[in-house]
């Protein structure tokens, strides 16, 4: 079974932050495509939440088009929905990191050079953790 964890604390809704974490489990590997993901029921029951609430969360990835109904057995992972999440979540990279990071970087008063460095390092110090 899935490990989710709800934050009520969140400004974010529950349905949403169902979503993503789902969206996740889809993307690195728990589900893979064309596999059975938890009922809303079992969601619902592990997070003592409203199934409802767990229902507007796997729509969204139904709207996303990422799961879809057997009807009488449950939701599946839709085929492709790993690179339909990684070109969606590229989309989102820019103005989630890299904007955010450039902003910053100006208000800090970094030049540009110093920021690229940065970031290369980044990437070295986590291609050696692995």
């Amino acid at each position: 079974m899935i490990l989710l964890k709800i934050n009520p604390d969140l400004d974010k809704p529950i349905f949403i932050q169902i979503a993503e974490q789902l969206e996740d489990s889809i993307f690195t590997g728990v589900f893979p495509e064309e596999t059975k993901i938890p009922s809303t029921n079992e969601i619902s029951a592990l997070l003592s939440i409203n199934p409802h609430t767990v229902l507007k969360g796997m729509n969204l990835l139904v709207d996303g088009d990422m799961v879809y109904k057997r009807r009488g057995l449950g939701m599946f992972v839709r085929e492709g929905a790993v690179e339909r999440i990684r070109r969606k979540r590229q989309s989102q990279f820019y103005s989630q990191y890299v904007a955010v990071l450039v902003q910053e970087a100006l208000k800090l008063e970094m030049p540009k050079e110093e920021l690229i460095a940065l970031i290369e390092r980044g990437y070295i110090n986590e291609s050696n953790s692995d």
